[in-house]
């Protein structure tokens, strides 16, 4: 054979050997093989913490803790994560159940958390499609906060393990979001100084879709405030006249406050309730308060609202003879603003990983309930959600709040929806808790886990996702806004909320906390078949 002849068959070789197909590229650029070997192990390896994720999952669904109060859930988080190799700060920002868990070393610093606390009067059966309490009028997992950090920790072990393994630097940081109803503590947390070394966040809800956003988010800021009042008692039927009702002021200023409503913008969301209206009918109340939620759509507007409260209890205390005794900000919660990197990164990974496998019970659960509310029977969600940019346009209407709003202001953040609720439930109820402790949510959060999993090692094995994070947050997410905390330096973490409620009920909780020791899943303990719905025979 000829030189020349030789010469063109090399050169044939080697342009076959350019078109046989190459990893798909990213927006972070070039796919890194190991980095694709090793997301490819992490999914075999979280599917193998099934178990352990329905067991936290389940776990946390039979303490059913209040915020402030989360005290067995905390210990049995961070009995976990000790044992496998974390070092544990406790009592973080004074706040007994909140803690710290680290592991690693060096850059990047990668922070996860999820809100660990019930809701009141929230107690369900789970996987029973209708109403039935276990404890009626208890505590309960009324919206799902047990099954987030079983996303976490399956995800940051597994992960741990690959780090260890393949020698690959950085920091994992765990933590809960204690008191998230009550929007208790992710600002006292920013504020001890949590975040300050944290490079990235990913905060992880429960919901029934799987998604992630990034830009402004949907919900309110939030201050969550309390207005006591004093005046001096007397016996309301032989000396009225020398009393001063503390509760008359805090009915005028609910009175005041619903006036003010009509001149409100449509944003907002205000709602109250009166912890303290006095001890006895007889007895004139000497002290009284009422507890507000004042939503709007970003720090200023909320101040006003604010603001504005403030004069009405002085305005109310006056006509009453009576005095502020003290105006507390219990709560409080920054509006959101998420990474476009993180999120566009996370959103790759979902849509590599998609939605559960549900079968034929878990349908019919989410059918029953949803027959049982009144709402669509639409079964449960099978597609995971588009990834949109933000409609500069859009009208924002208000809502909800969270204070991982918070932390958001000060490192880049996302929130990660896990798809372990039912379509449909009012939210804040005891419907919500039904599927929380079934394989809804056992299957959602195992998804949601692996969706972590390969997100965290993107985030450790390509520096340009963090890099790009900073600089959209830089230079546009606080281009034109700075993070001012609602609260102020007398405002402590409102510790004492929800004791009396659980020490109530506590003692008969306990004899329905979970044990995996015994058996396979807290349904199989409780004896529930699942599913249990109305209009089928059991």
């Amino acid at each position: 054979m000829n030189l020349p002849r030789l010469l063109a068959i090399v050169a044939m070789g080697a342009a076959a050997l350019v078109t046989v197909p190459r990893p798909v590229l990213s927006q972070a650029g070039a796919a890194d093989p190991r980095l694709e070997r090793l997301k490819a192990e992490a999914l075999t390896a979280v599917d193998g913490r099934a178990k352990m994720v329905q067991e936290i999952v389940d776990m946390l669904f039979s303490f059913g803790e209040l915020g402030f109060q989360e005290f067995e859930t905390s210990k049995y988080l961070t009995g976990i994560l000790e044992q496998n190799g974390f070092t544990i700060e406790r009592g973080v920002a004074g706040i007994p159940t909140a803690w710290v868990a680290r592991w690693g070393s060096g850059k990047p610093v990668i922070s996860l958390g999820s809100d660990i606390d019930g809701i009141p009067q929230a107690n369900q059966k789970p996987g029973v499609g209708y109403r039935e309490a276990q404890i009626p009028l208890a505590p309960g997992h009324g919206e799902g906060h047990n099954s987030g950090q079983a996303v976490n920790i399956a995800a940051a072990l597994v992960v741990k393990q690959i780090m260890e393994r393949e020698r690959i630097p950085g920091t994992l940081v765990l933590w809960p979001g204690v008191a998230e109803e009550q929007l208790g503590t992710k600002a006292h947390l920013v504020r001890a100084g949590v975040f300050k070394d944290v490079d990235a966040t990913i905060f992880t809800h429960v919901s029934s879709d799987l998604g992630v956003q990034w830009g402004p988010g949907g919900g309110n800021a939030l201050i969550s405030a309390e207005f006591r009042f004093r005046g001096q008692t007397a016996h309301s039927a032989g000396a009225p006249w020398r009393g001063k009702s503390a509760l008359d002021a805090v009915m005028l200023m609910a009175q005041a406050w619903e006036f003010k409503r009509e001149h409100l913008e449509l944003p907002q969301r205000s709602h109250y309730v009166i912890p303290d209206g006095g001890d006895q009918p007889n007895v004139v109340p000497q002290t009284a308060s009422i507890w507000f939620y004042f939503r709007q759509l970003d720090y200023e507007r909320t101040m006003a609202m604010f603001e504005a409260a403030r004069k009405m209890a002085e305005g109310a205390a006056l006509m009453t003879d009576t005095k502020v005794d003290t105006v507390m900000i219990i709560g409080s919660a920054w509006d959101q603003h998420f990474s476009k990197s993180i999120a566009e990164t996370m959103h790759r990974n979902i849509q590599r990983v998609g939605m559960p496998k549900w079968d034929a019970n878990d349908l019919t659960l989410a059918k029953g309930l949803q027959r049982e509310l009144g709402v669509r029977e639409s079964g449960l969600d099978t597609t995971v959600n588009e990834l949109r940019p933000p409609n500069p346009n859009a009208v924002r209407m208000g809502g909800g709040s969270d204070d991982i709003g918070d932390v958001s202001w000060v490192v880049p953040t996302v929130t990660l929806r896990y798809p372990s609720n039912v379509p449909g439930g009012p939210g804040h109820n005891w419907a919500n808790a039904i599927a929380m402790a079934t394989p809804i949510a056992h299957k959602g959060a195992l998804q949601g886990a692996k969706v972590q999993a390969l997100t965290l090692l993107d985030m450790f094995m390509t520096p340009k996702v963090i890099a790009d994070a900073w600089d959209y947050f830089r230079t546009v997410q606080t281009k034109d806004r700075k993070y001012t905390p609602f609260i102020r330096p007398v405002d402590q973490p409102a510790i004492w909320l929800n004791a009396d409620i659980m020490a109530k009920y506590r003692d008969e909780m306990k004899k329905y906390y979970y044990d995996p020791t015994k058996y396979r899943t807290y349904l199989e303990q409780l004896g529930i078949k699942y599913p249990t719905v109305k209009g089928i025979a059991q």
